[in-house]
């Protein structure tokens, strides 16, 4: 354990203690001022400052507990920030549970005076949520720390024999992540093509490199040791407290996805292509429906603005573009964005024109082979001559798809999902590659989100067939709210 994570470690229980015990005071004085329910005035409640200071001092300490109980106080700084804050939340509101019903059962037995119901729905709602902004403070600080070097970063040893594109891929996240040192890279043999990192592989090295705690983690990417060396290292990294993670392949990844059944007395694992079924389809619907109404009525303001600077630059097309896409189980709809290109320019296959006739698919194509900075099916128009004025402003937001709320509404797309894919790219696709059509499309996506146009196709694909196979209501909000990270980074710019 390094001494800076014992020492943000450590410091979250007093903050956390502070904050709770305040949150009592504030919300005593919000109180007095108001009761925060518009059209409606209670009459005000509230109790002494020296019969809340037991309160305060009791329920903060019991607060501090619940947390300890649940691994609140996580010496990791691995772990996922949105499920740290969703359970901040989650144990908050049992705490405003507990909290309310042994206020109303020890009225008269373990005190005299009652504390206000508001009081209290104040306090845990105002502390809740000013815990999370303290632990995110304490990360900004703690990464700020780690990538200024004020602090020692976690030095990770990788076990590797690849030196392709991949693996500078895999160093580049490794370098983005802030939190490690690579100290070099262990195999059978020297790949002499790796040069940006030393090869420190010697058996009787690699134990004294983890007994001298040289190494905190490592790594396992790809390597020609035999099982036997693998299961010795593995070993070492027990014996001498190394984390020990390894890189998955996508059948590795799949294999998650099991689940144990019976055929009469014969015990079986099922694969599973994606835990996105059945009642968890049913959730991330009604979150779709409700999450696509609220961004429609948010962004109408901005889409009536958009959409007369349409009509205004080329009166001749509609507003809203349509394009053909493919969703699961092959099924096409009409995918709904802002017309940021000239009406005569627009590949019209979504409105019943034939593609053999369809002028501008011919000329998209001939700007695809001579200007496309992404390799087919994906492509990417260099300097294109068919865009308007307003397409460099709406395309550099995202603001060309806020219409696919529409569609989201709709229901033949999801907040989030793989890419849209167009017919005519599925129809390059290999078999494996079409499991990315094997649930709904989303506005928002992995890769979108995770490198954007560097990414190839098939890095692409993965990072899809990942999300299928991997899916949870944390991985959504966690590439939402990276999605509004990546729009504000644009702003910036």
């Amino acid at each position: 354990m390094k001494k800076h994570e014992l020492i943000f470690w450590i410091i979250k229980v007093p903050l956390d203690f502070i904050i709770i015990f305040s949150c009592f005071f504030i919300a005593r004085e919000i109180r007095l001022v108001s009761d925060l329910i518009p059209w409606i005035e209670l009459p005000v409640q509230t109790i002494s400052h020296a019969e809340l200071f037991f309160f305060a001092l009791f329920w903060a300490s019991l607060f501090i507990a619940l947390f300890a109980l649940h691994s609140l106080y996580s010496i990791k700084i691995f772990h996922s920030k949105i499920k740290e804050f969703l359970e901040i939340i989650r144990y908050g509101f049992y705490f405003f549970i507990f909290f309310s019903v042994c206020v109303y059962l020890w009225n008269g037995i373990i005190y005299e005076n009652e504390i206000p119901r508001l009081i209290v729905i104040f306090t845990c709602v105002i502390g809740t949520f000013s815990i999370i902004l303290e632990r995110i403070i304490l990360n900004n600080i703690q990464y700020h720390l780690l990538k200024k070097w004020k602090i020692p970063k976690r030095k990770l040893l990788l076990i590797n024999s690849k030196s392709n594109k991949g693996f500078e891929k895999i160093l580049e996240d490794i370098s983005h992540s802030r939190i490690y040192e690579i100290i070099g890279y262990i195999n059978e043999n020297e790949n002499e093509k790796i040069t940006s990192i030393p090869y420190l592989w010697g058996k009787n090295d690699l134990k004294v490199l983890l007994e001298e705690k040289k190494c905190d983690e490592i790594l396992f990417i790809d390597s020609d040791f035999k099982k036997k060396d693998l299961f010795q290292i593995w070993e070492y990294s027990r014996i001498f407290w190394i984390r020990y993670r390894y890189i998955t392949n996508s059948f590795d990844i799949t294999k998650t996805n099991t689940s144990l059944s019976l055929i009469h007395n014969i015990p079986v694992i099922e694969l599973e292509n994606t835990p996105l079924d059945k009642w968890s389809k049913v959730g991330k619907r009604i979150f779709d429906i409700f999450a696509g109404i609220i961004w429609v009525i948010l962004a109408a303001p901005l889409m009536i603005i958009v959409a007369v600077c349409i009509k205004l630059e080329d009166p001749s097309g509609p507003i809203f573009f349509k394009n053909k896409r493919t969703w699961e189980l092959g099924n096409e709809f009409s995918l709904y964005k802002f017309r940021y290109m000239r009406w005569k320019y627009c590949v019209k296959d979504a409105y019943g024109v034939d593609t053999e006739k369809d002028d501008a698919l011919k000329f998209e194509q001939e700007l695809i082979k001579k200007q496309s900075s992404r390799h087919w099916p994906l492509y990417k128009i260099k300097n294109d001559p068919r865009k308007t004025k307003i397409w460099t402003f709406i395309e550099k937001y995202s603001i060309d798809e806020l219409p696919q709320f529409f569609n989201v509404v709709l229901g033949n797309m999801s907040l989030v999902g793989p890419r849209p894919h167009q017919p005519r790219e599925v129809q390059k696709y290999s078999l494996e590659e079409k499991r990315v059509l094997t649930i709904k499309p989303g506005v928002t996506w992995m890769a979108q989100v995770n490198g954007r146009e560097e990414n190839d196709f098939k890095t692409e694909a993965k990072l899809d067939i990942f999300y299928i196979e991997n899916w949870s209501i944390l991985l959504d909000l966690k590439i939402i709210l990276k999605t509004f990270s990546v729009i504000l980074e644009r702003i910036k710019k």
